[in-house]
């Protein structure tokens, strides 16, 4: 299963369905809650967050449409991503921590982020260094728990931006791509 979350570009996950993988891209701007694009190419009007909505709030609104990955895996009865590709628009640091916290990224083959670093992220929150820590920590964690990174892409159409700071021949987004060692 190719899992896509976010962004407008699905050139690979036409490919990959094309070629009889089966692909779920989850994005809330999707008009209607499930809709099968092709044979193997499904559309879900769902976020990926770092936390489950509050019961009390899910029970007003019928169809809350952000879960957290391993909510999402347990609806649609999946137990394994073989690539999961993410553009989170700075919620990528809090779902990344989610899912090492909940041991969800054994389920990953790879994994594929963009990430944003011109402002900490949603609800990260402390000085600089703090931010810098926090998002080194996550990183390390992935890399213990078996996650080589073998592609990196600075987009340099994206601001110099780091912190909210000008930062010559730096980027704000940077697509990281990892495979997980132990996958079988």
């Amino acid at each position: 299963m190719i899992c896509r979350l976010g962004s407008d570009d699905t050139h690979f996950e036409v490919r990959m369905a094309d070629d009889g993988c089966e692909v779920h891209r989850f994005d809330p701007s999707v008009k209607s809650a499930h809709v099968l694009e092709s044979q193997r190419l499904w559309f879900h009007h769902l976020s990926v967050d770092w936390r489950d909505p509050h019961p009390a709030v899910a029970a007003q609104k019928l169809h809350s449409n952000a879960r957290k990955l391993g909510t999402i895996l347990n609806e649609f009865g999946h137990h394994k991503i073989d690539v999961l590709k993410a553009d989170l628009e700075s919620a990528e640091w809090k779902v990344l921590e989610n899912l090492i916290l909940e041991d969800v990224l054994g389920q990953i083959g790879q994994l594929i982020f963009e990430i944003h670093l011109h402002w900490p992220g949603f609800e990260v929150s402390g000085s600089d260094s703090s931010v810098v820590r926090f998002w080194y920590s996550l990183l390390k964690e992935l890399e213990l728990k078996d996650f080589r990174l073998f592609h990196s892409y600075k987009d340099l159409s994206k601001p110099q931006l780091f912190l909210k700071k000008d930062i010559f021949n730096a980027s704000s987004c940077y697509i990281l791509s990892w495979v997980n060692t132990r996958w079988k």
